[in-house]
């Protein structure tokens, strides 16, 4: 997978490609990251309305302490990773353009300067 990924980068027209096909995966997991933290928030307080405790710190407790809390935030941290790591190969896509662009531009003015 890396050196599939390392291919796209080399060549600035499959850099292009690679940026289309990889943005929208980048989008669901960034939307996947969001609802993952929105969602922590309501998981919360349907697990402290578990507990039948009435100290709001017992509840809050029992909250945080629930599998199911800390499930979600492995979830969560899934989720952070993905979208980094998306969004680390794309900025590198996007730095490849820019790099042969520049490239280019350089070899434009040597061909000129020699003329």
């Amino acid at each position: 997978m890396e050196h599939a990924v390392a291919e796209h980068l080399t060549d600035p027209n499959k850099a292009v490609d690679y940026l289309i096909e990889h943005s929208r995966k980048y989008a669901q997991a960034k939307a996947d990251r969001v609802h993952l933290e929105h969602f922590r928030k309501s998981k919360k307080a349907l697990l402290m309305n578990e507990c039948t405790d009435k100290a709001v710190t017992a509840r809050e407790q029992y909250a945080y302490s629930h599998p199911d809390y800390i499930a979600l935030l492995e979830g969560l941290r899934e989720a952070v990773r993905v979208e980094e790591t998306l969004r680390w190969r794309l900025t590198a896509a996007q730095l490849r353009v820019e790099v042969w662009r520049s490239e280019n531009a350089n070899n434009r003015r040597q061909e000129g300067a020699t003329r």
